[in-house]
């Protein structure tokens, strides 16, 4: 099949739908088919690199979060590349510029059309005018709206799907979690020596605890609580670090913090780090932390998981699925428990050990194999319910030969053209 994907975000800018398409896009690939992505502009991109199969166009960064982008042109193009490449599905994952092009664009053409629904905008309402702007009922109505006109919603937990029913849409939804390349945060990937070399680099020494927290550094994601916990942790674990892995408009605030509770010598601001490195950060720590409720996935407790350092992580229904407390990891629902976890793991190397031994079998399902598989099924699912027969989704059939009367009603010239595709495609 020839995949067309919509979005805003792609790399070199650092985000889980970022990383999530990138994943789905070398999966998909290996399975056999042609996937294009539609994104914006990026004045980090390389070019030469992705000539051919990333196809950008011309964006602003968006006023409300300025480390992304908005396209402002491109229709004409995008509908000449459709016909040129010969794109059979389109999938957004975004509700905005690029996901509304990609959505007109199916239209247009007559082609199944499935949606993403990767974020939880009721949580970032106080970054437009501090919440009085744009309302929780105006996010639900836009969110229902765009979901509505989609042939198939994917979402990566219950939590996500919950929420799209209480929005009102009631269209086909289906619960298909975001997968991880667990050899990229295997410990074989990275030398003693580049771990020792990264530690030197923060200024963590040998025998330093250290506690690590990886993502974007902004409001929702409660980074604030762990650094409110830390003093706590301290006492009991003098020599402990607290490495901040991440970026965002928050940071400056958590710097200030720190100071405040007079532990900004112990906590480690790393900045943001290439994907394709991160899994060196996750192996410098011994306990994982996240405060975060804003999640629709969690995709930091799969890869700390897989990097095998215990997770500990506010509850909530995004990771009920994936961290069973005192099995797979720790949760906790009020903030004053935290430091007695974090202590705990950090004395009790033998009670991490079983966490981590337990997690990494728990996770299998979240493989990036099992996820290119799922999105291939429902591709393929999908293009049946629209009316597609199995040769018109590798031979490109006219879509004026549905299913139903497929054998009848197609041409002797028509199936001679298919089976020749076909037969290219299985070479």
């Amino acid at each position: 099949m020839n995949i067309g994907i919509f979005t805003d975000t792609f790399f070199p800018q650092i985000s889980g739908v970022a990383t999530s398409i990138k994943t789905m896009e070398k999966e998909l690939t290996k399975r056999g088919h042609n996937v294009y992505i539609f994104t914006t502009s990026d004045p980090q991109a390389d070019l030469v690199a992705e000539e051919g199969k990333v196809f950008r166009f011309s964006s602003i960064p968006f006023v409300f979060f300025p480390e992304r982008r908005i396209a402002i042109a491109g229709t004409q193009k995008v509908a000449h590349l459709i016909k040129r490449l010969e794109i059979d599905v389109i999938h957004t994952h975004t509700e905005f510029s690029m996901g509304l092009i990609g959505k007109k664009m199916a239209k247009k053409f007559h082609l199944p059309v499935l949606h993403t629904y990767h974020t939880m905008y009721e949580d970032y309402l106080h970054y437009i005018g501090k919440g009085k702007l744009i309302t929780q009922g105006v996010v639900q109505r836009l969110s229902r709206a765009f979901c509505e006109s989609m042939d198939t919603v994917i979402v990566p937990t219950e939590k996500v799907q919950s929420s799209l029913r209480r929005y009102g849409v009631t269209n086909h939804i289906r619960i298909i979690p975001t997968g991880t390349e667990f050899k990229s945060f295997q410990a074989d990937r990275f030398s003693k020596q580049e771990v020792a070399e990264t530690k030197a680099q923060l200024g963590i020494a040998e025998t330093d605890k250290v506690i690590v927290s990886i993502g974007r550094v902004a409001q929702e994601k409660g980074i604030d609580i762990i650094v409110r916990a830390f003093p706590s942790v301290l006492e009991r674990v003098p020599n402990a670090k607290l490495l901040i892995v991440g970026d965002g408009p928050a940071r400056k605030d958590l710097e200030e913090l720190a100071f405040t509770e007079g532990v900004s010598k112990s906590v480690i601001f790393a900045g943001e780090q290439d994907w394709e490195t991160i899994g060196r950060f996750y192996r410098l720590g011994q306990v994982f932390v996240s405060a975060s409720t804003s999640e629709t996935q969690g995709m930091t407790y799969i890869e700390a998981m897989a990097s095998g350092i215990p997770v500990i992580a506010k509850a909530d229904r995004s990771n009920e699925d994936l961290i069973l407390d005192r099995q797979t990891g720790r949760r906790f629902t009020s903030d004053w428990e935290l430091p007695a976890m974090v202590v705990d793991l950090l004395e009790q190397p033998e009670v991490a050990r079983e966490l981590v031994s337990n997690a990494y079998q728990h996770i299998e399902k979240f493989s990036a194999e099992q996820f290119g598989a799922n999105i291939e099924q429902l591709y393929s699912e999908t293009c049946v319910n629209y009316g597609w027969t199995e040769e018109r989704m590798y031979g490109r059939l006219d879509r004026e030969y549905p299913m139903s009367n497929y054998v009848l009603s197609i041409p002797t010239e028509v199936l001679q053209k298919r089976d020749k595709k076909v037969r290219k495609y299985h070479e």
